[in-house]
C-alpha cells in the first residue's frame, strides 16, 4: 500500500473525487433535482442529477477535445450560472484546474489571474467580454476564449463544448490532485492563489453537514457568488453531499430575497454581514416569517443588536462560524446544540483541532489572545500551498500546522473568541485593541452606514485608534456622538480618538477593506475631523 493509500484511509472521504461523489449522487437518485437557477431576470432553469452529470460529461470531452488534461487550469470569469457548475466538474473529471475568477476584477487584476496560473483556456459571457478581452491582450500570449450565455461575432461560445460526441478519457485524478485555485484578496501584494485538492472540497462539503446538521435532501438556496469559497462549501458541495437540491441566484438583491426562499422551498442558506443588514433595512412584511428556513449560516461578525432583530423579525436561527479559503472554509463553528456564548465563533468543527499559540509557538491560556492555528494534512482538511510561491507556503504551512495570521482568545469553555488580524491588531499604551470589536460597536450606531478601524502613529501612546466613518445620508452624524456612542460601549483606551468621515470605504476587487490605504491616507492626511 502507497503512502498516498494509507492517508486516504484515514479521511474519512477516502480517495474519492469530485467526479466520485457526483457519479455517486446521479446514480442514486437520477430523477432528482440537482440545480435550480434563477437569473437576474427571474428565468428559472432545472436540472436533474442525471441531465447535470450528462453535461459534465459531455462538456470534459469537448474541453479534452481542445487539447485540455491532467493538471491544465481553465480561468472561468463568469456570474452564477449553470455553465460555472458544468465547467468545474467537467474540469474535475479530467484532472484539471478549475479557476474562478471575480467578476468585478479589472483588466490588470484578471491579467493576473490569467497569467500566474498560467491558464490554457478562459471562459466568458457577453457583459465581461470587454475586460476579458483586454486581460489577455495585456498578457502579450495568445489565450482561447469561449464566450458563455449568449453569442458574440467572432467568439467561439462556451456551449459548442457539450456538443461534443463521445465519452471523456478516462479521470486520471485523485484526492490529492488539485482541483482548483483560489485567488486570496490582496492588500499589499498580488493575491495569492490557494491550492485546493479534490480532497479539500469533499471535506469541505462533509463539514457543512455536519457543522449545520444538514439533512439528506435539503434544498440549499445561496446568492454568494461561486469564485469564493463560501459558497462552494455551504451550498453547491452541501448540496451534493446531502443529496439534495442546489438553488443559485444569479445575484442577490434583498427586495427579493425572501420572495425567492419561498418560492424554491429553501432550508437552509447563507449570507455575508452586508446582506443580513440589507434584509433587516427592508420594510416589515406580513410574510416576514412564512418560510422553511430553518437555519441561516453568516460570516463576518454582526453587533449583538443586529443578531436578536434579525432572529426576532424573520423567525430563522442564526449560526456564525470562522473559516477561511486555506482550509477549505470553516474551522470554527457556533454548536447547533448547546449555548451559543455571542459573540464567540463558537468551538473548532467536528473533525477539526484548533490551537492559540503565542509569537514564540506557545499555547496561550484561557483569556490571552494567541494566533489562530489549525492542526491538520495539507491537501485534505488543509490547503496544499500557495500555487507557485513557496516562501508564502512556508510561512503558512509549518508542517501539519497552518497558521491563519488571525487572532483569538477563548473562554473557560473553549469558546473563540475573534480577536482581529495579526496585522490589524493595535497597539494602545501597552493594551491590544482589537479593530474588529471597535468596528462592531460603530456599526450599532444608526448613523453609520460603514466603517473600519486602524491604528495610526501617536508619540506618546504608540498608536491611536482611528475610525474612518461612512455616514448614513442625511444623518448629520458628528465625531462628537461617534466618541459618545462608543463610550458607552467600549473601554476608555478602545475608544477611537481620531474619527474621519468619507463617502466610501476602499476596497479590494472581493470587497475587503483596505486598510493599508486607510493608514496611507490618514499619515498623509492628518486626521481630518478628529475627537481628542
Amino acid at each position: 500500500m502507497s503512502r498516498g493509500d494509507e492517508d486516504a484511509m484515514l479521511h474519512p472521504t477516502g480517495d474519492r473525487t469530485l467526479t466520485d461523489l457526483l457519479r455517486e449522487r446521479a446514480e442514486a437518485e437520477p430523477a432528482r433535482t440537482f440545480l435550480t437557477f434563477e437569473s437576474a431576470a427571474g428565468e428559472l432553469e432545472e436540472l436533474t442529477y442525471a441531465a447535470f452529470a450528462a453535461q459534465v460529461e459531455r462538456c470534459a470531452r469537448g474541453f479534452a477535445d481542445r487539447g485540455i488534461g491532467h493538471g491544465d487550469a481553465v480561468v472561468v470569469h463568469l456570474r452564477n450560472c449553470p455553465q460555472v457548475l458544468i465547467a468545474w466538474f467537467a474540469l474535475a473529471r479530467l484532472g484539471a484546474v478549475f479557476v474562478p475568477a471575480n467578476v468585478a476584477s479589472t483588466v490588470a487584476e484578471l491579467e493576473h489571474v490569467l497569467s500566474f496560473a498560467q491558464a490554457r483556456l478562459a471562459i466568458t459571457e457577453p457583459g465581461l467580454l470587454e475586460t476579458a478581452a483586454g486581460a489577455i491582450a495585456a498578457g502579450g500570449r495568445p489565450l482561447p476564449l469561449l464566450v458563455a450565455r449568449g453569442e458574440v461575432a467572432g467568439q467561439e461560445r462556451f456551449e459548442a463544448l457539450l456538443e461534443a460526441a463521445g465519452p471523456p478519457p478516462e479521470p486520471a485524478a485523485r484526492a490529492a490532485d488539485v482541483a482548483e485555485l483560489i485567488f486570496t484578496s490582496g492588500t499589499t501584494r498580488k493575491p495569492k492563489a490557494v491550492m485546493l485538492t479534490h480532497a479539500n472540497c469533499l471535506r469541505a462539503g462533509l463539514d457543512a453537514v455536519h457543522c449545520l446538521w444538514l439533512q439528506p435532501g435539503e434544498r440549499c438556496l445561496t446568492a454568494l457568488p461561486l469564485f469564493h469559497v463560501n459558497g462552494q462549501a455551504m451550498s453547491v458541495l452541501a448540496a451534493l453531499t446531502t443529496g439534495g437540491t442546489l438553488v443559485l441566484l444569479e445575484e442577490y438583491r434583498a427586495s427579493r430575497f425572501w420572495a425567492q426562499v419561498r418560492a424554491h422551498r429553501a432550508t437552509q442558506t447563507c449570507v455575508v454581514a452586508m446582506q443580513l443588514r440589507t434584509l433587516l433595512a427592508q420594510p416589515p412584511d406580513p410574510a416576514d416569517r412564512d418560510h422553511e428556513l430553518r437555519r441561516l449560516f453568516y460570516a463576518i461578525n454582526v453587533a449583538d443588536e443586529e443578531k436578536a432583530a434579525f432572529e426576532r423579525r424573520f423567525g430563522v436561527e442564526l449560526i456564525n462560524g470562522y473559516g477561511l479559503s486555506e482550509a477549505m472554509t470553516l474551522l470554527a463553528v457556533a454548536p447547533i446544540a448547546g449555548p451559543r456564548r455571542w459573540p464567540s465563533i463558537g468551538l473548532a468543527s467536528p473533525g477539526r483541532r484548533l490551537l492559540l499559540l503565542d509569537p514564540q509557538g506557545e499555547p496561550v491560556a484561557p483569556g490571552e489572545v494567541g494566533e489562530i492555528v489549525a492542526e491538520g494534512t495539507p491537501g485534505r482538511d488543509l490547503m496544499l500551498g500557495y500555487y507557485r510561491d513557496p516562501q508564502a507556503t512556508a510561512a503558512a504551512l509549518r508542517g501539519n500546522r497552518l497558521h491563519t495570521g488571525d487572532n483569538a482568545w477563548a473562554d473557560e469553555a473553549g469558546y473563540l473568541h475573534f480577536f482581529d488580524r495579526k496585522k490589524d491588531m493595535i497597539k494602545r499604551a501597552g493594551e491590544n485593541v482589537s479593530a474588529i470589536e471597535v468596528e462592531g460597536a460603530l456599526a450599532a450606531h444608526p448613523g453609520v452606514a460603514e466603517a473600519a478601524v486602524v491604528g495610526v502613529p501617536d508619540a506618546i501612546r504608540d498608536e491611536a485608534v482611528a475610525a474612518v466613518v461612512v455616514p448614513v445620508a442625511g444623518s448629520g452624524l458628528t465625531a462628537e456622538e461617534v466618541v459618545a456612542h462608543c463610550r458607552e460601549r467600549l473601554s476608555r483606551f478602545k475608544v477611537p480618538t481620531v474619527v474621519v468621515f468619507a463617502q466610501e470605504l476602499p476596497k479590494t476587487s472581493i470587497g475587503k477593506v483596505r486598510k493599508d490605504a486607510l493608514r496611507r491616507s490618514l499619515a498623509g492626511d492628518g486626521a481630518g475631523e478628529a475627537a481628542r
